[in-house]
């Protein structure tokens, strides 16, 4: 398979230290853009919200409707990164099971057919829906609409130097990774993109990445 755009030139300097584009100008219009969309989208989705409610309680009545999270953020800090509901309610007790199915390398864990994904999860996962919530992550800070996708503690122990330095921004609801091929890209090839994205950011950049996962979520794709 072809590699991302980008990927090959990045590989040339795996062992740089990443210089980040952290303007002030532009953070400030970063964080007015995403305490603008996030408000947009909370209140032009509410109807989305409550129909995905009522069928995540409609196939589990007893399981809560989000899914909350421990994620690292920016500079290792954790949060908690909110969901809507896609697997069973023991989904991470279960995992222990499956780590040997991971069917993506580095440290990531990645099922195509994830047997604790549930019925209404598997429409909202691939229409990526699930991480509508996020939006209030946004609100609060602890994420952007744009950046790398915030790691699993777990995820971030296995992490080498190099690849810590995802955590030097933001995290971000999308990125791109997410609009370069997501799932069927790996480990290293989602840490050079994101690292592509810290060094090259602008706003005119996140606008694009934007752009591109609404029409990833208009048009369904291969996420799992």
């Amino acid at each position: 398979m072809a590699k991302p755009e980008g990927i090959a030139t990045i590989e040339a300097t795996q062992h740089h230290r990443v210089t980040v584009n952290d303007k002030k100008g532009y953070l400030i219009a970063k964080r007015i853009m995403d305490i603008c969309g996030a408000l947009i989208g909370l209140i032009c989705l509410s109807w989305l919200f409550l129909i995905v409610a009522i069928l995540i309680k409609f196939e589990d009545p007893k399981g809560p409707v989000f899914f909350k999270q421990v994620r690292v953020g920016k500079d290792g800090k954790e949060f908690y990164m909110y969901k809507f509901r896609s697997m069973v309610t023991d989904a991470e007790e279960k995992l222990k099971e499956l780590l040997k199915y991971n069917e993506v390398s580095g440290a990531m864990f990645k099922m195509k057919n994830d047997p604790r994904v549930t019925k209404v999860g598997k429409i909202i996962r691939k229409t990526s829906i699930d991480e509508l919530p996020q939006l209030w992550n946004v609100l609060k800070g602890d994420m952007s609409l744009v950046g790398p996708r915030p790691p699993l503690p777990r995820e971030v122990a296995q992490y080498t130097e190099y690849d810590k330095q995802r955590l030097l921004v933001t995290p971000g609801c999308t990125g791109l990774w997410q609009v370069s091929g997501r799932n069927d890209l790996g480990f290293h090839e989602m840490v050079e993109l994101d690292l592509k994205y810290i060094r090259e950011r602008s706003l005119l950049y996140d606008l694009k990445i934007i752009i591109k996962t609404i029409k990833v979520m208009i048009k369904p794709n291969s996420a799992y």
